[in-house]
């Protein structure tokens, strides 16, 4: 798998742009009349504020209390960067809180306490508690963390979790429970060896032994050697309880026969010797980040047999704790949770491990771009997979309520679980999923306007996400100067920057262009200047003659301009069949709009058409296409014979044997809104649809920018399709994460 390059200036960036920092609070109530005002404070707000002082439990209620977490630091265990204080933990806090709100919608607010003293950080947590649902303690170095998490458990009645412990001991513990099926083990008889004596190996080792494993077949290392009873150097009162009795002295000895290892110690920590003297099918779980303790390809030279995880998204199995705390505070949270126990971490991880067992759908599978089944390359879920925020939640809730920890338990878990399926925004695992597909795909992707620092940073961008190789289409001189006024003087070397002027291949292109145009009014001299002169043309050439994979323009001439320029080379005409389609991806929702680039006018056959187009589109984005031809007029009502032509449409759709749902004509609200289309029980969509086919061009354009400003959408497109090439135009507004977007779906063949 390629790798991904992130350079400073890009994270720098990323952080900078579009504003300061990774989240804002937004308001979920009307706050825009002076009744919304007196509902919302005074002196309507009395009212919950008595409500809750009579009866506690309606904060829940009442207030956001119920998805709150605080995502609590004092920095001084910063990933693998040590002790850098409160602020400078700020951004990986931030980062946390949006894996919250990202994977499992859960509100979370980043809270940084200067200080190293336990007692001060135990008192601060606890003065806040009625603010949050739960606490998620990051990045608190031992033995400090031990007696922080433990003493507010004590005192708290809200969830209290320290994920650097507990996080990676249930990821863990899921991907063990997989592994030993596949070894044909039982963790009762496995000899396991843990490096690496912090937080996390802790906690690992502890839910091992609740999980079955026996004292005594777990031996835990850290730099000194093995923990073993009557030790004294190093030692502490956590190490101690996990000090076992053995001769074993070095992690060398400990390592021979062994069935399991778990690494959370430091890169290199362990030798192809040390695999080597394991027990028959060993399992490795090497967790040091960045660089595991052994390599896959390490452990695998001397032992085949070996099932390999580590921390890393570029190797199979990653141990990634993001598959475990976002659906923990979920499941907790929804069942206002006093705590989260033991048996909750152990549900969580035997419905990770159940779900890994399961068949893998398409659309995940599409996601990472291989096939993923049960197997030693796939023993834990993948972080994408749209399935765990409706599997992991209600096993955890199951969980807390069969052991007595649920103020509120939940009576239907089946609609429970619905619920949760409708909480998740399917736009970012259809961008994850576009994502993986391109660079699996590693498409030499031409970006045609190598004069614009957007084009140009974009194409950076591809290039170092190991997308694939970016063609530059500029003069070199001009390409190096804007790189280095973006902050990106190091990326000139990396780009292939492709100047028309002394291009080895213009003059078969010249060739080419005079042959396809000479009957259409164009000359020796008209070739000879677009083909060496215009970037588009020029662009559209290079894919063409196979000197590309596919192509990104637009940035900084109107799309109109630059289809009429693209038609030189290609046919790409609405009489050729190309139609234009724009994904509008918000609030949770993505519908895509058509046709927003070719045709003007067009009448129900061509409508019909370009719902065949966006129905590809569609699947190609992992949807299951639901047509709506959209008007002012509802199945005949009022009557019009502009809005009559997208009633047509649809009957000219039931003369062809389509697998996809259609209907029309009706207004937007009747195609989005259930309750609106409940009024017309004979409608053949069975639910929202997701494609609207407008009358013309125009409207197309209206309703993508409306959205845009008025709702703040995100625009991806329009996606170009019906032409033979991979050929995408960008809106000359773009950002660089627009441009980006457009790269991707060209090489990703959408459409």
């Amino acid at each position: 798998m390629t790798k991904m390059k992130i350079t400073p200036e890009e994270a720098l960036a990323y952080h900078l742009d579009p504003k300061p920092g990774k989240y804002e609070v937004v308001a979920s109530t009307p706050m825009a009349t002076q009744r919304d005002l007196s509902l919302a404070y005074s002196p309507g707000v009395a009212v919950p504020v008595q409500a809750i002082a009579d009866n506690p439990e309606t904060a829940y209620d009442y207030t956001v209390k119920g998805n709150m977490v605080a995502v609590i630091s004092n920095g001084t265990a910063i990933l693998g960067m040590g002790n850098l204080g409160a602020l400078a933990s700020k951004p990986v806090m931030e980062g946390k809180a949006v894996l919250f709100k990202r994977f499992a919608d859960v509100n979370a607010i980043d809270i940084e306490l200067d200080t190293e003293d336990p007692d001060e950080i135990i008192a601060a947590v606890r003065l806040m508690g009625p603010t949050f649902g739960g606490i998620n303690l990051e990045d608190i170095k031992a033995p400090e963390c031990f007696i922080i998490e433990q003493r507010l458990k004590e005192i708290m009645d809200i969830p209290v979790f320290h994920d650097d412990q507990h996080g990676t001991a249930v990821i863990c513990a899921a991907g063990l429970i997989n592994a030993l099926e596949l070894s044909g083990k039982r963790i009762e008889d496995c000899r396991i060896v843990l490096n690496g004596a912090g937080a996390a190996g802790i906690a690992c080792l502890e839910l091992l032994k609740t999980m079955g494993a026996r004292h005594d077949n777990c031996l835990m290392c850290d730099t000194k050697g093995v923990i073993y009873q009557g030790r004294t150097e190093g030692m502490n009162q956590w190490k101690s309880a996990h000090a076992a009795r053995t001769d074993l002295r070095t992690l060398e000895e400990a390592m021979q026969g062994a069935d399991v290892f778990l690494g959370v110690s430091a890169k290199g920590a362990v030798t192809l010797e040390m695999v080597a003297s394991m027990a028959e099918n060993p399992v490795i779980f090497a967790m040091a980040n960045p660089d595991p303790e052994i390599t896959p390809e390490e452990a695998h030279a001397v032992r085949p047999d070996a099932i390999v995880a580590t921390g890393r998204s570029d190797y199979p199995n990653q141990v990634n704790n993001v598959l475990g705390f976002p659906y923990l505070f979920r499941g907790a949270l929804d069942i206002h949770a006093r705590a989260i126990n033991d048996e909750m971490k152990i549900a969580c991880a035997k419905a990770l491990a159940k779900l890994a067992r399961e068949d893998v759908p398409d659309e995940v599978a599409m996601a990472y771009g291989r096939k993923l089944s049960f197997g030693r390359d796939y023993i834990i879920p993948t972080p994408f997979d749209p399935r765990l925020i409706y599997v992991i939640p209600p096993a955890v809730a199951k969980a807390g309520m069969d052991t007595g920890v649920a103020r509120r338990p939940i009576v239907d878990l089946h609609a429970y679980e619905l619920a949760l399926k409708s909480r998740m925004d399917p736009t970012a695992s259809i961008l994850q999923g576009i994502h993986a597909r391109a660079k699996a795909a590693q498409a030499r992707m031409i970006f045609a306007e190598g004069d614009d620092p957007r084009v140009l940073r974009a194409a950076v961008a591809y290039q170092r996400a190991g997308l694939g190789k970016a063609l530059v289409v500029g003069r070199e001189a001009d390409v190096r100067e804007k790189l280095e006024a973006s902050g990106l003087a190091d990326a000139v070397r990396e780009l292939e920057v492709v100047n028309a002027a002394n291009s080895r291949h213009t003059e078969t292109y010249k060739t080419f262009l005079y042959n396809r145009l000479q009957r259409g009014g164009f000359d020796a001299h008209d070739i000879n200047r677009l083909a060496t002169r215009d970037r588009h043309v020029f662009s559209a050439l290079m894919l063409a003659h196979g000197h590309g994979d596919g192509l990104v323009t637009g940035a900084t001439r109107k799309s109109a301009h630059i289809l009429q320029l693209i038609n030189h080379v290609f046919d790409a005409k609405a009489s050729d069949g190309a139609v234009g389609v724009t994904a509008l991806l918000h609030k949770g929702r993505i519908v895509l709009m058509a046709d927003t680039l070719v045709h003007e006018w067009p009448e129900a056959e061509d409508l019909a058409e370009i719902a065949v187009k966006s129905a590809r589109v569609a699947r190609n984005l992992g949807l299951e296409p639901r047509v709506a031809f959209v008007s002012f007029s509802t199945f005949g009502y009022p009557v019009s014979e502009r809005a009559a032509k997208m009633g047509e449409a649809s009957k000219v759709l039931d003369g062809r044997k389509l697998d996809f749902e259609y209907e029309g004509e009706m207004t937007v609200d009747v195609a989005l809104n259930p309750a609106a289309m409940a009024q017309y029980p004979f409608c053949r969509l069975s639910g929202p649809a997701n494609i609207l086919v407008v009358p013309a061009r125009h409207s197309a354009s209206i309703s993508v920018k409306l959205m845009q400003e008025m709702a703040g959408a995100t625009v991806i497109g329009p996606i170009l399709t019906g032409v033979t090439k991979p050929i995408q135009i960008c809106s000359v507004n773009s950002t660089v994460n627009d441009i980006l977007n457009m790269a991707v779906m060209a090489a990703c063949k959408v459409g």
